[in-house]
């Protein structure tokens, strides 16, 4: 259930970025809600892999959850710093 709840406040970020970019045009918005884009879809994939996998090789998984994240995370800070 948790999951669900990250995936639809995380979606809703990438919406509101995207409104926010056709608004105003502005890359940063566009840059932001490709941040937020891969930080869902970090989340969905590593929630799923873990259920198909029984929860085996978490290691692994967390590795590339984090792996993914950072790169998400790196798209939101540029959005925030970058020059438009």
């Amino acid at each position: 259930m948790l999951s669900v709840a990250v995936a639809a406040t995380g979606l809703t970020m990438v919406g509101l970025a995207m409104r926010a970019y056709l608004q105003t045009e502005r890359r940063s918005m566009l840059v932001l809600s490709v941040g937020f884009s891969i930080l869902v879809a970090a989340s969905i994939a590593t929630t799923f892999s873990a259920f198909l996998t029984g929860f085996e090789n978490s290691r692994l998984l967390l590795t590339v959850n984090y792996a993914v994240s950072t790169v998400g995370y790196l798209f939101v800070i540029y959005s925030v710093t970058g020059v438009d």
